[in-house]
């Protein structure tokens, strides 16, 4: 895989000089991954600082022969930022991702470009952040059984940020290889490979896999219990089932984006089994909503908004 190479106008030899002197602005080159803390907080503070997800432009998505273009941009406060990613389903067997990006943040008032992140990076642990922070909100204090379905980076980033939350000491790993779910567990020494079926001792469940159909029984999860479901922004893919969505108070980033583009939401409304105003979001109980007794789903599918905080932060960090 190749480095990115950032070009300015000055390497590009084009005509913005000033006696001689090119007078590009200088943007920073970001290969600090941010911490899970540091995206925790930052989204925390978002959420309880008055953004309003509902406000988030839509995703732009570019269906092109080998994958999609995703355009994701945002403003809130002093900064602004867009991600310009790609999803390639065939990488993987080429030894690449599967998921390729960047983010270029800004300056909120003059829109002037001001770092430049590694938005796989950013993603991986925008997306657990967010996890965390619903998490932290709707789960029993005490939740120590982790089931995790998937074995890539998005699995561990959200192992990593439920401990930060959570005193998780016992992680049931789920994959569809049994091979690569015992390696993926090897990582840890609190961690072994399960099956689906484990969901029924679980305090959480996190679903990051890209299946298009639900990976467990919802039936079997427990009363008390949250689940998280990451792995999808399409409406016609799904990681849990309509059993779990009757029983459970659905969580979602913004209403808006889940309607459009959570195939778990848009299924189940479609099936009868979720209405709109059924939806609580998480900004709402950020500040202070309450959640009735019951199993509760968090579904993600990831917004601008995300990136633009935690984008933020770590420039703020660093700068």
């Amino acid at each position: 895989m190749h480095p990115s190479l950032y070009l300015s106008r000055c390497d590009l030899r084009l005509s913005w000089f000033v006696g001689g002197v090119c007078d590009a602005p200088r943007v920073l080159l970001l290969d600090a991954r941010p911490t899970v803390n540091q995206a925790v907080d930052a989204i925390r503070a978002a959420l309880t600082g008055g953004l309003d997800p509902d406000q988030d432009p839509p995703r732009s998505v570019v269906p092109v022969p080998t994958g999609q273009f995703l355009l994701m941009p945002a403003f809130w406060d002093r900064y602004a930022g867009v991600k310009v990613a790609s999803v390639a389903p065939d990488n993987p067997a080429r030894g690449l991702p599967r998921i390729q990006g960047h983010y270029l943040l800004m300056d909120g008032p003059t829109l002037t470009p001001m770092a430049l992140l590694d938005g796989v990076a950013l993603t991986s642990v925008r997306t657990a952040a967010v996890s965390a922070v619903a998490v932290d909100l709707l789960a029993v204090p005490d939740a120590e059984r982790l089931v995790v379905f998937g074995t890539g980076p998005q699995a561990q980033s959200h192992i990593e940020a439920f401990r930060a939350v959570r005193p998780v000491r016992d992680v049931v790993v789920v994959g569809r290889n049994a091979e690569r779910a015992q390696a993926f567990a090897a990582q840890y020494p609190f961690a072994r490979a399960g099956t689906p079926d484990d969901v029924s001792a679980a305090d959480l469940i996190a679903c990051c896999t890209s299946s298009r159909t639900p990976v467990f029984d919802g039936a079997k999860v427990p009363e008390h219990a949250t689940v998280v479901a990451v792995g999808s922004h399409e409406p016609d893919a799904r990681e849990v089932d309509d059993v779990l969505i009757g029983r459970s108070t659905v969580v979602v980033e913004g209403i808006g984006a889940a309607t459009r583009e959570a195939g778990d939401v848009v299924m189940a409304m479609e099936s009868g089994a979720l209405a709109a105003d059924d939806l609580v979001s998480l900004a709402a109980l950020a500040q202070g909503a309450a959640v009735p007794p019951g199993p509760r789903l968090f579904k993600s599918v990831g917004m601008a908004w995300e990136d633009l905080a935690v984008a933020a932060a770590v420039y703020e960090a660093v700068k």
